[in-house]
């Protein structure tokens, strides 16, 4: 992860602090209540950041109505107006997400960064893959991965001939091959704080791979301070898939980790049915508990041996194991108690 950090609000990232998980409203600041709804979702689903498309400076006060209710805090989105910028800043945001080559003036640009140090607010700068110009290929000789880093690098020239370094960077495309390549590239040269994601990925099971795919292989390399998962869904997935990649690497835990076998001509329940059954019983585990649901009684103690409890089907039922040790039986008409007896045993604190 990146030597240095910055503070969003109460919001560390980069650093020492752990990989926060964003998203963005989907609803317009024209409609506050549907606004605040998306809000309580992703804080409820465990989001750490929000961002916030600011562009009409009507909205100046819907926007800082916004911040002063917001659990989370939030994100100005900013492109090619200045005055919107000095409109966010003033309305509360402790950051903002801006181009500096197209904030108007110098002066425009030192009243900007002006207004960001005495609000103590974050800047975040970044070049998306959809946006890069011609001259911007030209002058990378069509690598598109050079043509991204040359973006952000040309932003960032802007703030830091100003002094200013509480900066986020961030370089994305739809490619996963170009995103991961500038982004490695960014977190050689730079020390600031990464914001990672794979841009329009798409819908459903595809999206989900190709943003899983994408920023795993980063995370994997030690480079993201902050995520978002980019879905055509609802933001509260966008999240949740956020931390599902998170907890398949071990980077953090957030929920009770679900393990299942794919099944196979052995098996002696449906595990599908199973784990569907099993899941209301499961409600109120602790971050990072492991359950595992295994088809069959040869291969289940073995295989999730390390899982905090494991659930198999055998001859007569179920049996339930802990860490590869059988610890209790049931039948098919008593599993639900016998795995609350059970989980109530070895994780007394479970809601």
């Amino acid at each position: 992860m990146s030597q240095r950090s910055v503070s969003v609000g109460s919001l560390g990232i980069g650093g020492s602090n752990p990989v926060r998980v964003e998203s963005m409203l989907k609803s317009p600041l024209d409609n506050l209540m549907a606004c605040r709804e998306e809000l309580r979702g992703l804080a409820s689903a465990g989001c750490e950041m929000v961002r916030v498309a600011f562009s009409d400076p009507s909205k100046a006060d819907a926007l800082a109505e916004l911040v002063s209710e917001a659990e989370i805090p939030l994100m100005a989105d900013i492109h090619f107006n200045p005055d919107l910028a000095v409109l966010s800043l003033k309305a509360g945001v402790p950051a903002i997400r801006i181009n500096p080559g197209n904030m108007g003036s110098p002066m425009r640009l030192a009243e900007i960064l002006h207004l960001a140090r005495e609000r103590r607010a974050v800047i975040r700068i970044g070049a998306n893959g959809g946006s890069l110009s011609d001259a911007q290929l030209a002058e990378s000789g069509g690598d598109r991965s050079l043509a991204l880093v040359g973006a952000v690098e040309a932003q960032l020239k802007y703030l830091l001939e100003h002094g200013f370094e509480d900066v986020i960077l961030s370089a994305k495309s739809t490619s996963i091959p170009e995103t991961v390549r500038a982004n490695a590239l960014l977190a050689e040269r730079y020390p600031y704080p990464l914001h990672i994601g794979i841009t329009e990925a798409g819908p459903g099971l595809g999206g989900i791979v190709k943003n899983a795919a994408g920023i795993g292989i980063l995370l994997n390399q030690g480079i993201g301070d902050t995520i978002r998962v980019s879905l055509t869904a609802p933001a509260e997935q966008e999240v949740e898939t956020g931390y599902a990649i998170l907890n398949a690497l071990g980077i953090r835990r957030k929920g009770f980790d679900l393990i299942s076998c794919p099944t196979c001509g052995r098996k002696r329940i449906d595990v599908q049915a199973l784990v569907q059954r099993i899941l209301p019983a499961l409600s109120g585990l602790p971050d990072g508990f492991s359950v595992a649901v295994m088809g069959c009684e040869v291969n289940g103690p073995r295989e999730a041996a390390h899982a905090d409890l494991g659930i198999s089907g055998s001859p007569n039922g179920f049996i339930l194991f802990s860490h590869g040790r059988r610890i209790a039986v049931a039948g098919a008409g008593n599993l639900e108690d016998i795995l609350r007896e059970t989980l109530e045993k070895i994780c007394p604190k479970k809601n």
